[in-house]
């Protein structure tokens, strides 16, 4: 199909053996990140090499493409590198971030991987992209752990090497679904026509089917578009097909859900009322006031998410890092998904850190102590959390996922507030779903 991007993903688990540790590279192997067009950083006056003490770690995410952006994730692992080294560092060791950008592309993603196996780095860390089988395998090659992507990719949930901090969009989905079974008649799917994309439509029916529900329509769209006219006529006609029932239109297109909900506004008024729901990550507290607040097509709408609100006090040392190293800077939007992933990911990698105690910090004993079942706790913004080889939901094919908590909003008076108090687990629903 045109402009479809063929980034494979499996729903069956990659058992693989443990890597191996690839040797280190000389300094004169190391390529400087001026030589690469991936768009790498490095925090700014944090030295970092074979011969000091300190601990290098990677944070990637695309920036400044026509798709989805999550510019956020980068700045924000900087802003904790500085916070953390102006205590001391983390056992006294300086923490040096390298960022790259992955530019939604699945060569500049694998560039990404190897300059973090050429820089001697000792986990990725908070990071997105969505083409885990370019990157992925490089860094099991050289046995580099994978702690707390955002969970946009199936093989985050397989990988030996890799530490979800959340549930990802099989959480999201299935959970979304869930709440719309009970309230919805026909429900609707516009969703990116990528591999990615691919995976969305299980996910949402999962979730309806364990409500007595199914999913009425599936609609790709090309994630770059500028205009969803066309999808948008069509989904509410699907949507309002059954006079009895209310319908619900789900759009999950990332950063073009705006785009789409453009679109969505103008045709509504043609058809009876219907009700949108989506996921955080496409929709947060910015994207509903740029799109009209109380007024605007979000009014009512259902979202999913895997935190506690914006709003909650469990946020507070993230903010005041923000606060203290970044104030000002306008890419860190704390309400976003992706900034709090970062957050309770580089959490997680300083604990981690933490329990080596003056020992060697290395890809190899970063990963040890994450499979020796070390539980790592995040300020009550997850359940605490711990790794084995296979979890509950290794049967239909999410070995690496260890929790499948999420939380409802709702969009109420132009605010996106909590629907329901504390968290919901959505491991049964995942675990009885046919996601073959």
């Amino acid at each position: 199909m045109t402009g479809r991007r063929h980034t494979r993903s499996t729903f069956l688990p990659r058992l693989l053996p443990r890597p191996v540790k690839a040797g280190v590279l000389a300094a004169g192997a190391v390529v400087a990140c001026a030589s690469l067009t991936a768009g790498c950083g490095i925090v700014p006056g944090a030295a970092g090499g074979p011969d000091d003490d300190t601990i290098t770690v990677m944070t990637w995410a695309p920036q400044d493409t026509d798709a989805t952006n999550k510019p956020g994730m980068p700045a924000f692992a900087q802003a904790y590198a500085r916070s953390v080294n102006s205590k001391g560092g983390i056992n006294g060791r300086r923490l040096n971030v390298l960022t790259c950008n992955d530019q939604n592309d699945t060569v500049t993603a694998a560039r990404c991987a190897r300059r973090a196996v050429q820089e001697n780095a000792v986990a990725v860390v908070g990071s997105y992209s969505q083409y885990a089988d370019s990157f992925m395998p490089t860094l099991e090659g050289a046995g580099i752990p994978y702690i707390g992507g955002y969970g946009i990719t199936t093989n985050e949930f397989t990988s030996p090497l890799s530490y979800p901090v959340n549930g990802g969009q099989p959480t999201l989905l299935a959970g979304l679904g869930r709440t719309l079974a009970d309230t919805c008649g026909p429900v609707t799917l516009i969703r990116p026509d990528t591999i990615t994309g691919d995976q969305l439509p299980p996910l949402l029916d999962s979730g309806l089917k364990a409500g007595g529900h199914a999913l009425s329509g599936d609609q790709r769209a090309a994630e770059d578009a500028t205009s969803y006219d066309d999808q948008a006529e069509r989904a509410l006609e699907k949507a309002t097909a059954d006079p009895a029932r209310q319908g619900c239109v789900v759009p999950a297109l990332g950063d073009r859900t705006n785009t789409f909900m453009d679109s969505f506004r103008r045709a509504r008024a043609d058809y009876p009322e219907v009700r949108t729901g989506t996921v955080l990550g496409s929709v947060d507290q910015s994207t509903i006031d740029a799109s009209g607040g109380a007024s605007g097509p979000y009014e009512g709408a259902y979202v999913t998410g895997w935190y506690p609100a914006s709003s909650d006090a469990r946020w507070d040392p993230m903010k005041k890092v923000i606060k203290e190293q970044a104030f000002g800077d306008n890419r860190i939007d704390p309400a976003d998904a992706g900034v709090q992933t970062t957050w309770i990911a580089y959490t997680v990698f300083q604990q981690v850190v933490e329990t080596l105690g003056d020992g060697e910090v290395t890809a190899d004993t970063v990963s040890e102590a994450l499979d020796s079942g070390l539980k790592v706790t995040t300020g009550g913004l997850t359940p605490t959390l711990q790794w084995k080889f296979q979890d509950e939901l290794a049967a239909v094919g999410f070995p690496r996922l260890v929790n499948a908590n999420m939380t409802l909003h709702v969009v109420r008076d132009g605010r996106l507030v909590a629907a329901r108090k504390g968290f919901t687990d959505m491991t049964k629903t995942l675990r009885e779903a046919d996601l073959a």
